[in-house]
């Protein structure tokens, strides 16, 4: 597998036309098979994804639909959410990174939209088979620093369902289902880094996985509430069941109490 990044694009604005400067900052690198990992940085400038900097608190509110965990800290308050886009992240995923100074940019509104009509433009103007794959940067629960992720996917796999088959022992395996976009994300990020002003990276030695528009994008990533057992920070969950069991106690210790005092009586 081959990653590489795209060099040449500056700054991106509103109505700006990602396929296009995509097409040219590629020129003739492009094979059929290539995967594009774009940043959503310039899918949401793009976009007019962006409010003032000044409405932050504001906008992480209003792109909030589930608190997980709230931490206060020397530098402010860390909120933890589910935002729009069913994401569960920091801020909402509202960030001041890489922004014009006086913005605060947000994701994409629907990022799976934005990977298909991405993708679907790009391989009308080259000919090629390509996938995209539209990236985000997040913590993980259990592990220190952040990696990339996919948020937005079209024209790809992103899971590969190896459930139902063996290892090279010949066990079966139950349960492995391998996040590919999100391993393609962390890939280009290693070329595309933070600092170095390059948002899109080329994937390529992929191919297997990449297919038509029509397959799932990368929502399909997203563990459903069903199946979540950790949909709250480890505080909030023990506040939670804390007010449940008070409210349990407190109710039959009532009843067990006056009846106690009423035989008294």
């Amino acid at each position: 597998m081959t990653v590489f990044a795209l060099a040449g694009f500056g700054e991106i604005s509103q109505g700006d036309d990602l396929a296009a400067l995509i097409e040219r900052a590629a020129g003739a690198q492009l094979q059929n098979g290539d995967i594009l990992a774009v940043t959503s940085k310039i899918v949401s400038k793009a976009e007019g994804r962006q409010v003032a900097a000044e409405d932050r608190e504001q906008a992480i509110t209003d792109e909030t639909v589930r608190v997980v965990a709230t931490r206060a800290h020397p530098g402010g308050v860390t909120r933890i959410v589910e935002n729009r886009q069913g994401l569960v992240l920091a801020a909402a995923g509202v960030d001041t990174s890489n922004a014009p100074d006086g913005i605060v940019l947000l994701l994409p509104v629907d990022p799976d939209a934005s990977a298909r009509a991405l993708c679907s433009e790009l391989r009308k103007r080259t000919g090629l088979e390509l996938g995209v794959v539209i990236t985000d940067t997040a913590g993980r629960a259990w592990r220190e620093g952040q990696t990339d992720i996919a948020i937005g996917a079209a024209g790809l796999a992103v899971l590969h369902d190896l459930r139902g088959t063996t290892d090279v022992s010949g066990r079966r395996l139950d349960v492995t289902v391998a996040a590919v976009a999100d391993e393609i994300a962390g890939a280009a990020d290693l070329v595309k880094g933070k600092t170095s002003g390059n948002p899109v990276a080329v994937v390529r030695g992929l191919a297997h996985v990449v297919g038509e528009l029509s397959l799932a994008g990368a929502s399909a990533l997203q563990r459903p509430s069903e199946n979540d057992m950790f949909r709250l920070g480890s505080t909030e969950a023990r506040a939670e069941g804390y007010e449940d069991g008070y409210a349990t106690g407190y109710e039959e210790g009532y009843d067990e109490g006056y009846a106690e005092g009423a035989a008294r009586s």
